[in-house]
């Protein structure tokens, strides 16, 4: 015997008279507490087997609270071996929490008295009735809405209270211990009663309360922020989680990292397209009115268990589509522009570290690349916690007008400079619709990602170049762990290639020798507290000046050897000898 045929014969045994009509079991209800009249209220039992409701017991005159086949068991002392879906040998998850002898149920019945015809009809207008806010005891102190949160010993000890229809106007009332992200849970005593089964998780009062009046079990957070502070192991004995958020990117967001921590069983309701920002059940309740049932078993219908995984078709199409955009390419990568560093690393692709002694050109290396790249309508983000942006733009300046930065600030030129001058200006102003400067001291690896976002939204371009400059001044959370920093900045580094497509170009600084020297040998085990390198980077490359980096008046040309030291997929070896164009700060590859 199935769990679906072992559950309705379970029913048919405990209620004499109960007769089943399609995929619905009625019975008079054994809890009613008959009075005047003598009259009992119906007990109906969901028994649709594709329903995530099958097994759903609840008083239409909502005499009891409703729940699924092991909360009837319990409210009618049944041995549990004899109720369907019981495991016997479960623990029951018992929070630590100890409650103070103080509490406010006297206070909730006093705010329930309060409630009045005016109060009555806010709620009217989404189709939540007198009955379901004396059952979830929705109170009213005068001005405010009052939301009791119940706690699972049965007492109330803080209460939300907030003005009608003004989310933004609310305060917490009673304990404030009790107030705390953890105790938020309106409602929480039904995670009990829906063991063994499902229930919704809406954001906002309201939302549940519209879900309670069609019959359907529930509990409720004010926030969505909040659910980062339920522990998964209160809901552990459930068989399907509805997460049911505001229609938000926040709210989104923190749905799918609930959901992560809950598992399959977590399903997250998706609003009908086009619906507006901050989009609920009380809107939906409001523009369905009497096909407000409907809409909501339409949710229900075309949920899904929420998976971290894409869907194979989803797969599939990003590959097609990959392969489609990279018909035609010459490289794999990103087009630097410089021919044998091109060929060298088959393009700009993944994270490439290049390391090198201090002054030896690494910053003015990557300025040359990055802002002709963004010429060619790349989107560069270019993180500088080295020079500053305004020396970026004076060398960017320099470069493309072929004029030093002293002949710039002198003011009179020849025409033929003047002309040079306007028109790297311009070419300046084009390139920066695609290239930004970023030196927050402030930065994490979640802002780096939604820069990252807003920079390929603006741009319409699904790829992007991230420069670093420099590994070792990116911001750590104590610098005495400098190392550990270091290695994991790289690893998000290496999240963020895989999940966005970003391409990185990363400064890192070199050991010094024992004589405190600077190697003239590319060597891998050069770069600086920097151990992971070998793990993380795609290409690791070193500069080697062969001129005094220190040596502010050297006078012959100044040639720098790049070389190729550790690479995933490329041979290492000399990339190519580069020759610096001073004072017009930018490399020529010979």
């Amino acid at each position: 015997m199935n769990y679906q045929e072992e559950t309705q014969e379970f029913y048919m045994s405990q209620l004499p008279e109960a007769v089943v009509e399609g995929n619905v079991l009625k019975a008079p209800c054994p809890f009613c507490q008959p009075k005047g009249t003598g009259k009992r209220g119906m007990l109906i039992v969901h028994l649709d087997p594709e329903s995530l409701f099958f097994g759903y017991f609840r008083c239409l005159m909502r005499c009891q609270p409703g729940g699924f086949p092991i909360y009837f068991g319990k409210i009618t002392n049944m041995d549990p071996a004899e109720v369907p879906g019981v495991d016997l040998d479960r623990e029951p998850y018992i929070r630590d929490i100890q409650y103070p002898p103080k509490n406010i149920n006297g206070e909730i019945k006093k705010f329930l008295a309060l409630m009045g015809e005016e109060e009555y009809a806010y709620f009217n207008q989404f189709g939540v009735s007198r009955t379901v806010l004396d059952e979830m005891r929705i109170g009213y102190n005068g001005r405010y809405l009052v939301y009791p949160y119940y706690q699972e010993d049965g007492n109330c000890y803080a209460a939300r209270c907030v003005v009608p229809g003004k989310e933004e106007d609310a305060f917490w009332y009673g304990d404030e211990a009790f107030s705390a992200d953890q105790f938020q849970i309106f409602n929480i005593q039904e995670v009990e009663r829906c063991e063994g089964g499902a229930l919704f998780i809406t954001e906002g009062e309201d939302n549940l309360l519209a879900l309670k009046e069609l019959g359907f079990p529930g509990i409720g957070v004010p926030s969505c922020s909040v659910l980062e502070a339920i522990e998964p192991e209160i809901l552990a004995n459930l068989k399907n989680i509805l997460l049911a958020m505001d229609n938000t990117p926040e709210a989104q967001i923190s749905s799918r990292s609930f959901a992560t921590r809950l598992g399959y069983r977590a399903r997250i309701l998706k609003w009908p397209t086009g619906s507006p920002r901050g989009y609920n059940f009380v809107h939906l309740a409001k523009e369905k009115g009497k096909d407000f049932r409907a809409a909501v078993s339409s949710l229900l219908r075309t949920s899904e268990s929420y998976s971290p995984f894409p869907s194979p078709l989803k797969e599939h199409g990003d590959f097609i589509r990959y392969l489609e955009r990279e018909k035609g390419k010459s490289l794999l990568g990103l087009e630097s522009g410089m021919e044998r560093l091109d060929h060298a690393l088959n393009g700009v692709r993944g994270i490439n570290v290049m390391g090198g002694q201090p002054k030896a050109g690494k910053s003015c290396f990557f300025m040359q690349i990055t802002t002709e790249m963004a010429m060619r309508k790349v989107p560069v983000i270019y993180y500088d916690f080295e020079n500053g942006r305004q020396k970026i733009y004076n060398r960017t300046l320099c470069r493309l007008s072929r004029l030093s930065e002293h002949e710039i600030r002198k003011g009179e030129l020849e025409q033929g400079a003047g002309d040079r001058l306007r028109e790297a200006e311009q070419k300046l102003k084009e390139l920066l619709h695609h290239f930004r400067i970023v030196t927050d001291r402030k930065l994490n690896p979640e802002i780096m990602r939604r820069q990252i976002d807003f920079l390929q939204y603006e741009t319409g371009k699904d790829h992007v170049l991230v420069v670093i400059d420099s590994l070792h001044k990116l911001p750590f959370k104590d610098l005495s762990e400098r190392r550990t920093g270091i290695d994991e900045w790289l690893r998000h580094l290496e999240a963020i290639r895989d999940e966005q497509g970003a391409a990185f170009f990363v400064v890192s600084e070199l050991s010094r020798d024992s004589r405190g020297k600077y190697s003239q040998t590319p060597d891998l085990a050069s770069f600086k507290e920097s151990g992971d390198i070998e793990y993380s980077a795609d290409n690791a490359m070193i500069l080697i000046p062969n001129w005094d980096p220190v040596d502010p008046i050297s006078k012959g040309e100044r040639k720098s050897s790049l070389w190729l030291v550790a690479s995933r997929e490329n041979n290492p070896g000399k990339i190519a000898e580069y020759a610096l164009e001073y004072p017009y700060w930018g490399f020529r590859e010979l």
